[in-house]
């Protein structure tokens, strides 16, 4: 998924209107967006809204949910067979993953959807959740992690610069917890700047580098720049398809590794790069004849 776009769950003008946005999944959001006297009027919304259509394939949807009690009662007033899991806020341990899932199960029997089905996207947003990365992207339904910037900053009193390298190691950290548990790679913090698209253009391609595939957005205008960045080209796709080729025929032929189009060794740790940027797109792994 190259995007997800936040959608207050206390706003039915923009709920209305989500779905058409263009953003690969939606974030519905009971937590920040929703001042504390308002929760309960924003479930009713967003059960309202979510029961108003049927399960569609894109966007896929999210709700980003409280932390402590308030979240159990966000999944007990909004599941819904249209939302794909919940983006739990202020995760810190374990054992607060272990706690959703028992309320999952008990909405995936009220719903009538296997167990399991809900995923879990735990939001980092403190020194001991980024310290605890490994550990939560190995917890029960964990599908993905994401990084809450703004939360952290303000937790540990860093201040980002103009090419934001003071966050190098929670990005990093959070990108490795990934790959190490197996589980699909982070979905990138958002900007809360959405007027300058040239900085998110470059705040984008740097985090791309660093193993974010995805971004998480505030507005609508973000997109298409989050979707360009992390969109493979056609000469991506072309090289990805040909790199693959070549490693084949040389496996079919005994061989172990093989030279690119300018002499550069192909091995198979360059070919799972190659591999990467086809599923990003769908393209089928299939080598050129």
């Amino acid at each position: 998924m190259r995007s997800a776009l936040y959608v207050p769950g206390n706003a039915p003008d923009k709920l209305a209107k989500a779905l058409d946005r263009g953003a690969d999944e939606l974030i519905v959001d009971l937590e920040d967006s929703v001042p504390p006297g308002g929760k309960d009027d924003a479930r009713r919304t967003v059960a309202e809204w979510l029961g108003s259509f049927a399960p569609c394939a894109a966007p896929r949807l999210w709700v980003r949910i409280n932390p402590s009690e308030e979240g159990l009662a966000d999944i007990a007033a909004v599941a819904a067979t249209a939302v794909v899991g919940f983006c739990a806020a202020k995760t810190e341990s374990v054992g607060r993953l272990v706690q959703l899932d028992g309320a999952l199960r008990r909405a995936e029997q009220e719903v009538g959807l296997r167990q399991g089905a809900f995923g879990l996207v735990p939001l980092l947003e403190s020194a001991a959740a980024v310290h605890a990365a490994p550990l939560l992207a190995r917890g029960p339904r964990v599908v993905r992690l994401q990084l809450g910037e703004a939360d952290l900053c303000a937790d540990t009193g860093i201040e980002p610069g103009p090419d934001e390298r003071e966050l190098l190691y929670a990005r990093s950290r959070v990108v490795l917890a990934s790959a190490a548990a197996g589980i699909g790679p982070p979905m990138a913090p958002v900007s809360t700047d959405f007027r300058d698209l040239d900085r998110l253009r470059t705040s984008t391609r740097a985090l791309k580098r660093l193993g974010f595939r995805g971004r998480a957005c505030i507005h609508p205008a973000q997109l298409d720049v989050v979707h360009e960045v992390f969109t493979p080209s056609e000469g991506e796709v072309e090289r990805a398809r040909d790199l693959i080729g070549r490693y084949e025929r040389a496996r079919a032929a005994g061989e172990g590794v093989c030279l690119d189009d300018a002499g550069r060794l192909v091995d198979e740790a360059v070919v799972r790069s190659a591999r990467r940027v086809l599923t990003q797109t769908g393209v089928p792994l299939v080598s050129p004849s």
